[in-house]
């Protein structure tokens, strides 16, 4: 067979949550951001495998994606829509029972005049001027939203990743400040949130990136496993270019694998310079230019070339491939090819 294979672990998603949950502590519900089809894992596998953990509450990046979540999770659990209620998302919110996070004062009113019985949630911008309500539309709109009973509210990190960075504190106290004696359920807290501890948890977390093993969560289970397969081997001489505009060069004899796989599969291009697949544990270099459907690697070391090599798994995560592109594991993961085939642990 041509196509790589990813395998992908819903045993590790599940305790990956179960661990973020039980960071959040007892008093406070942990969620499961489900957005980018999973994070290029595919929604409908993701969605079931964090139900079967235990979550209730899921979050979306639009409607059509809360739609999806809902035909898999069945009624009762919440859907919180990131965007919020755009033009032409009524008869999906309504038929779907999602809850839109409204950012602004025109989605409010969209909302209120569209869907005035349906339930809602309520983004504030907190600093990172990217969605939500900003403190002094939200002071004016504050009485009457609350009026109309909110589901939640909540605002985004920034610099979670960074737990030293003086935004977080400041986009805390900036919550604090615009949700001071709210009576409904708040939240502050992704994943790095989650991990930077119970001051930014509140009522409900949002774990998203944890979850598929992505950093910051550095105690995560690896959730994938991709392992390409080999087309062909050659040995090249010293002195001879392998791949494109010959950007690599053999200074001595080297045995080449050519693997079927490339950036028509979400496999960063940037990534070859610095890029390592695996065999048994034993680190095989990619060598010239990734390119649309083909990797190069230096085998030399190994005794006998494998059928397939691994390029993610127990010996290299996202976060590692991430890091040869100069990117970071979001992308790799939500850049994950549809040629793969995919297999479930």
């Amino acid at each position: 067979m041509g196509t790589a294979r990813l395998t992908i672990d819903t045993g590790a998603l599940k305790a990956n949550w179960r661990a973020l949950d039980a960071m959040s502590g007892a008093a406070c519900e942990t969620g499961a951001v489900v957005k980018a089809d999973g994070y290029g894992l595919g929604a409908d596998l993701v969605a079931e495998a964090m139900a079967g953990a235990g979550a209730r509450s899921f979050f979306v990046a639009m409607a059509e994606e809360g739609a999806q979540v809902r035909a898999v999770v069945g009624p009762g659990a919440a859907i919180y829509v990131f965007s919020g209620h755009m033009a032409g998302d009524a008869e999906t919110l309504a038929g779907a029972d999602l809850i839109p996070l409204l950012n602004s004062a025109e989605q409010i009113a969209r909302h209120v005049e569209a869907l005035p019985d349906r339930p809602f949630g309520i983004q504030l911008d907190t600093g990172m001027n990217r969605l939500g309500l900003e403190p002094g539309d939200w002071a004016g709109l504050r009485e009457a939203v609350m009026g109309r009973g909110p589901r939640l509210v909540m605002s985004h990190l920034a610099c979670a990743d960074e737990p030293g960075h003086p935004m977080n504190a400041g986009q805390r106290e900036a919550f604090e400040a615009m949700t001071a004696g709210l009576d409904c359920p708040r939240s502050l807290a992704a994943t790095g949130g989650t991990l930077l501890g119970t001051d930014f948890h509140y009522d409900v977390t949002r774990p998203g990136v944890g979850l598929y093993g992505g950093l910051p969560f550095a105690e995560a289970r690896p959730v994938l496993r991709l392992d390409v397969p080999v087309i062909q081997t050659r040995t090249v001489g010293p002195g001879e270019p392998v791949g494109y505009g010959n950007a690599w060069t053999a200074t001595e004899e080297t045995r080449i694998a050519t693997v079927s796989a490339g950036y028509a599969d979400g496999l960063i291009r940037a990534m070859g310079p610095r890029a390592v697949l695996y065999a048994d544990g034993m680190p095989c270099p990619v060598r010239g230019r990734v390119s649309m459907d083909l990797i190069t690697v230096d085998v030399t070391q190994l005794a006998e070339v494998p059928d397939r090599l691994e390029l993610l798994g127990p010996h290299q995560g996202v976060d590692d491939l991430a890091a040869a592109a100069g990117t970071i594991g979001y992308e790799i993961l939500t850049s994950l090819g549809a040629r793969y085939e995919r297999a479930v642990a």
